[in-house]
């Protein structure tokens, strides 16, 4: 087996088990914040704080492992993980500190920064046909999640009754500790000494690229819906009525189509182009407004969080794979971490509105919220798709 396949295989097979991890907490953070909150608007904080702990690690995270190499740097990651699942666990088993839970999730976040990379050292052995494919392979591990993270979270909630959800939290450290073994097998040569901060072009200059621009945008706006719509959900649901396993069942559901469509999306990329694919993700964002906002039966609850996973993965491998076409080796660790941080500054955002926009609004207006960033992106992807056209066109003709 050719070295960039092992290694998509084992990015793969860590990708599911740390976003299982993700989607436990992802369930019962905001469940958690609810019960040692005082105040229901804040019940999505300890999970914002994730994001937040995402947000302003993205840029160490990469430039650390530009130093170290991503083996070292998966690993610090997965160890900083363990430490705020513990931590969560601790609030919630002996302390009763919402405070406590919201560090916990800030160390969860800073975890978190690290193992969001996989998708890119996947591209650090592939060739140039196989960079979107390897993306999207890896991202489709995160079925793993999908399949095993809800069911753990049911078994693992009760583990300590009758104090509720520290379970999850040392399921989740379960997950880190499991990474580690398998990313011992990880053989991603280290970095050579030009890619670093200053490598290559300025990173204004890069930015300024339409490509960029779009490539980031797609991003920012698929995982901010993403994180905006998915954070509400389980406090919608609980509040007309439905239990946690229902909670459990759709976001296990929404989980399988965040990543499902992964074995295709990268050759629909090469088939169709990336622009198409991000346009029809936020189609299938549009989509997740239209049936959320249709009735509030655990069928809408469904199918608006599985047309909204499949517009996010859509957007996200569009954008990634995009990226990916906008610098040279030599700039990768600043234009990684500049995209990530941007993509993650606005979850973090999404997430700390989610919570009080359900609160002080309702499930509507959260939804509602889709529509613009949604068309925006729609139209900046026509706009890149036809200029690129328009250019092959014009080198066709030139004789």
């Amino acid at each position: 087996m050719a070295p960039a396949q092992r290694n998509v295989i084992i990015l793969a097979i860590c990708q599911g088990m740390s976003v299982s991890g993700l989607v436990i907490l992802g369930i019962v953070a905001v469940l958690a914040g609810q019960l040692l909150s005082d105040d229901p608007a804040f019940a999505s904080l300890p999970l914002a704080m994730q994001l937040t702990g995402t947000m302003l690690m993205t840029i160490p995270a990469s430039l650390l492992m530009a130093k170290v190499g991503r083996r070292a740097g998966f690993i610090f990651g997965q160890i900083i993980g363990i430490a705020g699942g513990c931590l969560g666990a601790y609030a919630l088993m002996y302390v009763k500190s919402f405070e406590l839970l919201c560090v916990a999730g800030l160390l969860v976040g800073v975890s978190n920064a690290f193992w969001q990379y996989y998708r890119f050292a996947a591209v650090d052995t592939a060739g140039e046909d196989y960079k979107a494919r390897a993306i999207s392979y890896v991202l489709a591990g995160g079925l793993i999640a999908a399949l095993v993270g809800p069911e753990v979270a049911k078994i693992a909630e009760d583990l300590f009754a009758p104090v509720a959800f520290a379970g999850s939290y040392l399921a989740y450290v379960g997950f880190c500790v499991a990474g580690i073994l398998v990313l011992t097998s990880l053989n991603i040569p280290k970095p050579a000494e030009g890619w670093n901060i200053s490598g290559g072009r300025p990173l204004q200059e890069i930015m300024r690229q339409p490509t960029f621009i779009v490539a980031v945008m797609s991003g920012m706006v698929g995982y901010g819906l993403m994180v905006l719509v998915m954070t509400a959900t389980p406090l919608s649901m609980m509040a007309c009525g439905f239990v946690f396993d229902d909670a459990a069942f759709i976001i296990q559901w929404h989980a399988f189509f965040m990543f499902a469509p992964g074995f295709l999306t990268g050759h629909l990329v090469r088939w169709f182009g990336v622009t198409v694919v991000i346009m029809t993700g936020t189609l299938f964002m549009l989509m997740a407004m239209i049936a959320n906002t249709s009735g509030i039966t655990i069928y809408n609850f469904w199918f608006g969080l599985v047309t909204l996973g499949i517009g996010w993965n859509f957007m996200f491998i569009g954008g990634t794979t995009l990226l990916t076409e906008t610098y040279q080796p030599e700039e990768k660790a600043k234009v990684q971490a500049a995209n990530d941080f941007l993509v993650f500054s606005t979850a973090a955002i999404a997430s700390f509105s989610s919570g009080a926009l359900q609160s002080l609004l309702g499930w509507n207006a959260v939804n509602l919220a889709v529509i613009a960033p949604a068309l925006i992106v729609f139209c900046v992807a026509f706009w890149l798709r036809t200029r690129r056209h328009t250019t092959v066109i014009a080198e066709r003709s030139t004789p």
